[in-house]
């Protein structure tokens, strides 16, 4: 059994100095997986060499396609064109990845073979109908286990047929597994989004030459297409430089630069509803990198304040919740958060799991059905259950920075799915923390 690791983080610590945190996941995903899809090679840097990412390198290389690395970020992708992948010899286990198995269901429903995805436990208590669903309206055959939860065992040889899909709930990962099958598909795929996601799907596809049309909430693009093998320059993970924008925004003494992080407009979420909060963070050299915006951000602490959170910033901050909930711990008044329910439904219900913990460290934190009202207070040391929630883990590692006390953060492996190395960096940084294997997992 693998050990369980728990954090400790003592009191007092600022962040300073300028660091670059890990690339950015969800386009490490999709440059691995358009990549084998390509005709050429792909030379991929900055690629995340965390777990989750792995588990979709380890698949595609089951199917056939040839990858050199990652070594240092660096990958050499021999892609086999559209039609070019082989069965694999064993289901495709996608760790704890909703994405990598959400977007390989779209790819894997237009080909040949039959397939299976699996995942970890908690991958497998996670909702996939919102994804089965309009994939079968395409001509897809996927069955699942109860609950539409995995395994997804996908049934090959089906002709797929264009939709015009509106979707029911704004998501990226269901917009671009529609499109990932939409280019097996005959006719035009259409998606129609009720808000604003990210789109590095259709950047991406952009960039290995497939045509992708965009106008007003709509994307679309007709299938019997090929994709050109590119380079591709992956900027950090601005999901992962999150943790210590909001833990230098807290802790007081901190001056912090991040380089080369993503600033990708369906993606700043994080970035506005701090600015709204207060914080003091300033962008620095934007640029374009590949096609996607790229800066320096520079964050100075600063007294926060409670907001309402927008409704139209949730979509665009979705992953960075967990963090943005010790941010309004910290800040002076009451933060509150309606209209996520999609946070029940992640690797670990982070609205049931981030009241709790908040809880624990003496702050007044309430749930609702779909969100959370938050006093802001003084925290105090205390243990924290993450739930086996990488970005539970690392949000109450910030924690620690504001705390009275110490602060044990249980079970955080599953970092290592989005941010390995962050202990070392965020010490480097100024956080007083180390990480000890304490029992079994």
């Amino acid at each position: 059994m693998d050990k369980r690791i728990d954090y400790r983080i003592e009191p007092g610590g600022r962040l300073q100095g300028r660091l670059r945190v890990p690339g950015d996941k969800s386009m490490s995903h999709r440059a691995v997986m358009l990549g084998s899809l390509a005709e050429g090679t792909t030379e991929v840097s900055g690629l995340l060499e965390g777990e989750d990412v792995l588990a979709t390198v380890a698949a595609f290389r089951a199917m056939g396609v040839a990858m050199d690395g990652p070594e240092r970020g660096g990958m050499r992708i021999q892609g086999v064109g559209l039609h070019g992948l082989k069965p694999a010899a064993a289901p495709l286990n996608m760790g704890n990845s909703g994405t990598a198995m959400r977007l390989m269901a779209g790819i894997l429903a237009g080909q040949a073979f039959d397939s299976e995805l699996t995942g970890d436990a908690s991958l497998s208590q996670r909702p996939m109908g919102r994804v089965v669903d309009p994939l079968a309206a395409m001509g897809a055959a996927i069955t699942t286990a109860a609950g539409a939860r995995p395994p997804l065992k996908i049934h090959g040889g089906r002709s797929l047929h264009g939709i015009d899909y509106a979707m029911p709930v704004a998501s990226a990962q269901v917009k671009s597994a529609l499109l990932l099958a939409g280019l097996y598909a005959a006719g035009t795929t259409r998606v129609t989004e009720p808000a604003p996601t990210r789109d590095h799907t259709e950047r991406m596809l952009r960039g290995f030459g497939y045509r992708v049309q965009s106008a007003g909430a709509g994307v679309s693009l007709a299938g019997d297409g090929r994709l050109q093998a590119c380079s591709i320059e992956v900027p950090a993970d601005i999901s992962s430089a999150a943790f210590l924008l909001v833990g230098a925004s807290i802790a007081p003494g901190s001056d912090l630069l991040l380089e080369h992080v993503g600033i990708n407009p369906t993606r700043i979420g994080v970035i506005n509803i701090l600015r709204q909060m207060g914080a003091e963070l300033e962008i620095e050299r934007p640029r374009q990198v590949g096609g996607e915006p790229v800066a320096d951000i520079r964050v100075r602490s600063r007294a926060l304040h409670g907001i309402r959170i927008p409704q139209e910033q949730i979509p665009l901050a979705i992953d960075e919740f967990p963090v943005l909930f010790i941010a309004a711990a910290c800040a002076e008044g009451e933060t509150v958060l309606t209209g996520a329910a999609e946070l029940r439904v992640k690797e670990s219900d982070r609205i049931a799991a981030m009241a709790n913990g908040l809880q624990a460290l003496g702050i007044a934190a309430q749930e609702t059905e779909d969100g959370i009202v938050i006093q802001g207070g003084q925290l105090r040391g205390g243990i924290v259950d993450s739930a086996g929630d990488h970005r539970i883990a690392m949000a109450f590692a910030m924690a620690g920075l504001r705390a009275g006390g110490p602060v044990q953060v249980r079970d955080c492996r599953n970092v290592n799915t989005s941010f390995p190395g962050f202990v070392a960096l965020a010490r480097d940084a100024g956080l007083p923390i180390s990480a000890s294997a304490d029992g079994n997992a």
